[in-house]
């Protein structure tokens, strides 16, 4: 009986892990690849697309495959390259958060960005650029 019940256990065990496996599977419209050539990561179950430049960095947010709301949101950047510290305010401009000014963009560049969108908790993310 003892064999019985742990045999039962275990294939419950296995069945609920394949069900939670299966739930966290987004599809392919959560694919997680870049859109605009950018580095992503998932963080606070959406994707966050770091494009740096010299002059501009964007931050493109996507909720499950769709652009997310950014009416009101707002962010701020760290950026680490070596002993140098850099911070800059992202802004709501169109698609993407956006901050302009002169940054390090040199790969292994560190980026931590804290991003606040309406009716969420803040999100951090952190990037090395390639």
């Amino acid at each position: 009986m003892k064999t019985l019940t742990l045999t039962l256990f275990a294939a419950l065990s296995l069945a609920g892990a394949a069900s939670a496996q299966q739930a966290h599977s987004h599809g392919a419209a959560h694919d997680h690849q870049p859109l605009h050539g950018g580095v992503v990561v998932e963080a606070s179950d959406m994707d966050f697309e770091l494009v740096a430049k010299a002059d501009s960095i964007a931050l493109y947010v996507r909720d499950h495959g769709k652009a997310a709301d950014l009416k009101g949101a707002t962010g701020k950047l760290t950026l680490l390259a070596g002993s140098a510290k850099t911070e800059a305010a992202l802004a709501p401009a169109g698609d993407r958060l956006e901050a302009r000014g002169s940054f390090p963009t040199a790969a292994g560049t560190k980026v931590v960005a804290t991003v606040q969108l309406a009716g969420r908790k803040p999100a951090n993310v952190r990037f090395a650029l390639k």
